[in-house]
């Protein structure tokens, strides 16, 4: 967007379309097109991206919801040695039950789903109480 205002600022102080199109790194014809696109509203939001359909995703059964519940079992009862799902781990997973997915569009998907790794903490106990303790404090003089 930023680019685009700024090739169309640049053609309304004088410069020619080559000159803003080599100042803002784009093509001369995209300049063209982004002052048509203004002259026809004459609104900036006219310069934003339109939503592009793109390439279909191949992974549609892979919804929030069966995520949660992919999440929520724990990986030691589905026969893994693990207490925490990866996502190389919940890729296989997901592969066994039916659903391929590669490991970084599961990244993607979590990411999209509002999920974020964070390393687990540990909690440490005090020590129990039958065994010796370290002495602390200043040694007598």
């Amino acid at each position: 967007m930023y680019r685009r205002l700024e090739a169309l600022l640049l053609v309304a102080e004088g410069h020619s379309m080559a000159e803003a199109a080599r100042r803002c790194r784009v093509n001369r014809s995209s300049v063209h097109r982004w002052l048509a696109q203004y002259r026809a509203e004459h609104e900036a939001s006219a310069l934003l991206d339109r939503p592009r359909s793109g390439r279909p995703r191949l992974h549609r059964p892979l919804t929030p919801q069966r995520l949660a519940a992919a999440l929520a079992r724990d990986p030691r009862r589905c026969g893994y040695q693990a207490t925490s799902w990866t996502v190389p781990l919940l890729a296989h997973d997901l592969s066994a039950k039916g659903i391929a997915v590669s490991p970084r569009t599961l990244r993607r998907r979590l990411h999209e789903a509002g999920y974020r790794w964070k390393r687990p903490r540990y909690v440490y106990v005090a020590r129990a109480p039958h065994l010796p303790q370290k002495k602390g404090g200043s040694p007598d003089v």
